[in-house]
């Protein structure tokens, strides 16, 4: 589905026309930014976190971390109407109080001692509840931020402002992951003459403290700037007026009823990209470990850096990738960009080796830059003024069955392929199997979209 008046004007124009944007889209961008820093930072650790400061085993781990991405997109669907209910404004400081206080029980949760090995430890209890506490305001700022972005932009620069708000969370998920090593480690890591620039040393606790700080930061910000008078002067007509040529729906039941979500193509169209999006849970469930246990302590001492690639290359080739093909369909897109994220995991397979990790990293966030961001402006064009925080739950659905089960999974694949005190041969050839496996799953969603790709064009996206 395209936006015909957005391709009648030339790029430079659009851009032009979402930089001079209203200062409310620029303060949900800055919500949005802020909260890459901090909710990226904690989960790229928290696998590593769980099991070093909690004395979570691998598969408990694996379990509480898939159990708050699960839940993120699970609240994201109920979180949609919550968000529609209380406005964008008052929905992102509801989000940003909660945020704060469950980051800090979350963190808390590393100084209650665990003894023995049963699953009901005070410390572990505390965490799960942060995690529920966490995980119900990111599925509601998630939608907020979205509809935020309709409201405060028009037609004309649908495209790249969706491309913008994906490119601008990334853009915080790489501050933070090039600063985490210097204030997580003591490692020596730049050179000046004959002195080094060492790391503080704080650990994962101290991450997550500078997080915590990044949500106090935030909420008092958006306090102070994102008010009333701004909420209700720069917001688009149809939503400040809040009329509609439809009768809205009289509750939840006919909400969902009434969504064109439940067309037959776009259930398959969202279920179709489950296997793929397995790979991008990897992301913070395996692939902290892997370089943990199979490469050499100094990589293992910059993981941050590595995981610091993957938004880089999408602040960077999002906004382009979007820019270049607005007016080519989105099935095309997400073929192209599920097929090298799904193909590049074999780089892989054949052992642990740094260049291979590296051009992993770079092929597969290039694969994610392609469709990402598209399939956002796709959910949000369809919906009717007032839903959209609705239609992004909903069609978030898929991605809540791909975080919960592979969670499930990950830490028992970690520790039979990769087990913590094997041989570093072992770990190897490991590795290379359990990489195989999940690189066979993935490419399950281009195939389903190559023979399915005529009948998921719908008329409307022919058009």
């Amino acid at each position: 589905m395209e936006n015909d008046k957005e391709e009648k004007l030339p790029l430079k124009e659009v851009l032009k026309l979402l930089f001079k944007a209203s200062k409310g889209f620029w303060l949900v961008n800055a919500i949005n930014f802020g909260d890459g820093i901090a909710y990226f930072g904690m989960l790229n650790l928290m696998t590593l976190f769980l099991g070093t400061k909690l004395g979570m085993p691998d598969s408990l781990a694996g379990w509480s971390v898939s159990l708050l991405t699960g839940l993120v997109t699970l609240f994201m669907f109920g979180g949609g109407f919550v968000s529609d209910k209380l406005g964008v404004r008052k929905a992102l400081t509801f989000c940003l109080a909660l945020l704060l206080g469950g980051r800090l029980l979350l963190n808390c949760a590393a100084y209650i001692p665990v003894s023995g090995e049963g699953w009901f430890q005070p410390a572990y209890l505390l965490c799960w509840l942060a995690i529920i506490i966490v995980a119900f305001a990111e599925g509601v700022i998630q939608p907020a931020l979205y509809a935020g972005v309709k409201e405060y932009t028009d037609d004309r620069t649908a495209t790249m402002s969706y491309s913008f708000l994906y490119a601008i969370m990334n853009l915080g998920i790489m501050t933070e992951s090039f600063l985490s090593p210097f204030i997580r480690t003591e490692e020596p890591f730049i050179k000046i003459g004959k002195k080094s620039i060492m790391g503080l040393g704080w650990g994962f606790d101290g991450v997550f403290w500078v997080c915590i700080a990044a949500t106090a930061v935030m909420l008092l910000a958006h306090i102070f700037f994102f008010t009333k008078k701004v909420e209700e002067t720069d917001r688009q007509p149809i939503f400040a007026e809040e009329k509609t040529d439809e009768e809205p729906p009289k509750n939840l039941s006919e909400k969902i009823k009434s969504m064109l979500i439940f067309d037959g193509r776009f259930f398959f169209f969202i279920f179709a990209l489950l296997p793929v999006r397995t790979l991008f849970a990897h992301q913070w469930l395996t692939i902290p470990d892997y370089i943990m246990r199979c490469f050499p302590a100094e990589v293992g001492a910059k993981y941050e850096w590595f995981s610091a690639l993957n938004p880089f290359i999408i602040v960077i080739f999002v906004p382009l990738i979007a820019a270049l093909t607005r007016k080519v369909n989105v099935i095309t897109m997400m073929i192209v960009g599920t097929s090298i994220s799904a193909l590049t995991t074999f780089i892989l397979v054949p052992g642990p080796h740094l260049g291979n990790l590296i051009l992993y990293i770079i092929l597969f966030s290039f694969g994610e830059a392609v469709w990402s961001s598209r399939f956002l402006e796709y959910v949000a064009s369809i919906a009717p003024a007032g839903r959209v925080g609705a239609y992004m739950g909903l069609a978030n659905l898929p991605w809540f069955l791909a975080k919960f089960t592979t969670g499930l999974y990950s830490g028992s694949m970690l520790a039979h392929f990769i087990p913590k005190n094997a041989e570093m041969s072992v770990k190897a050839a490991g590795s290379s199997e359990m990489w195989l496996i999940y690189a066979i799953i993935a490419c399950i969603s281009p195939v389903l979209l190559i023979i399915f790709r005529r009948w998921l064009i719908s008329p409307s996206a022919k058009k």
